[in-house]
């Protein structure tokens, strides 16, 4: 990256990017296999992995359940927009790229209020001739900022797709984030969807507690919480839940999707899909 990439363009590109200081999105990276990460980022990243060496994995079955239910909801159930809230660092199979290549006339809007991410977005978050990429700065307790920035892009009187994947671990407050999953939901139409994933405490419960303290200790800015199964099923007040409901996400497959050889074992990231009736 260069001083050009400077998404403000008031100043350096140093000023918004701290290499000696970790950072949550290339943390995520790091965990990803990504290249978007410093020495401190893979520190933080070492530690979590130390006290539970599956959380690697679980940030990888993070990603391919993303990829499972775009396609889901883009073949079988004809969505065509998407607002993907808390978007992260870019990587392999983004919304926009698993949706685009089914329905290349799919139009999605990315929100994130991270400087360093609105770096890589706007130089990679490229859209097919037929749809359209858009990206939002913004965060995600300000849905009337969103809203009126999406609609310049999406149709909120058509079903849109509302993915909010791997952030509400940072919402300790249940209440809080209840209200705010609302007041979104509130601006979508009925047969729009919204997907959600946490990380839990319930399967690995010593480890899961102590690579969350590790990564508080280290970072903690904003600090993760774990969530429990029942905590989770909660944040889908109001919403019909699509079949299997919540789920280790090892184990969600779309509806009429057929298990191929046994069963996965459970890992603690839940993951789950509603829709707006």
């Amino acid at each position: 990256m260069t001083a050009a990439d400077n998404p403000s363009g008031d100043g350096r590109l140093e000023d918004v990017i701290r290499a000696d200081v970790p950072h949550s999105a290339r943390i995520y990276n790091f965990w990803l296999g990504g290249k978007d990460h410093y020495d401190i980022d893979r520190m933080v990243g070492e530690q979590v992995i130390q006290a539970e060496p599956g959380f690697v994995e679980q940030m990888r079955e993070n990603r391919a359940f993303l990829g499972r239910v775009v396609e889901y909801l883009v073949r079988e159930c004809g969505i065509r927009q998407f607002l993907d809230i808390g978007t992260g660092l870019p990587t392999a199979d983004n919304t926009h790229e698993v949706a685009q290549r089914i329905a290349p006339d799919s139009r999605i809007v990315y929100v994130d209020n991270d400087p360093i991410v609105l770096v890589h977005a706007r130089a990679l978050l490229t859209s097919t001739p037929e749809g359209v990429t858009d990206y939002i700065d913004a965060d995600m307790r300000e849905p009337e900022k969103i809203f009126a920035a999406a609609a310049k892009t999406l149709d909120f009187d058509k079903p849109v797709a509302v993915m909010m994947l791997g952030i509400f671990n940072h919402i300790g407050d249940d209440a809080e984030a209840r209200s705010l999953i609302g007041a979104i939901m509130d601006g979508t139409c009925p047969g729009s969807y919204l997907a959600i994933s946490v990380n839990t405490n319930v399967v690995n419960k010593e480890n899961m507690d102590r690579a969350a303290a590790s990564y508080n200790e280290a970072f903690g800015n904003p600090p993760i919480h774990m969530l429990t199964p029942e905590r989770f099923t909660g944040h889908f007040t109001g919403l019909e839940l699509v079949e299997p409901g919540v789920v280790s996400a090892s184990r969600w497959l779309a509806p009429g999707t057929a298990p191929s050889g046994e069963e996965r074992p459970e890992m603690d990231l839940f993951v789950a899909v509603g829709r707006k009736p």
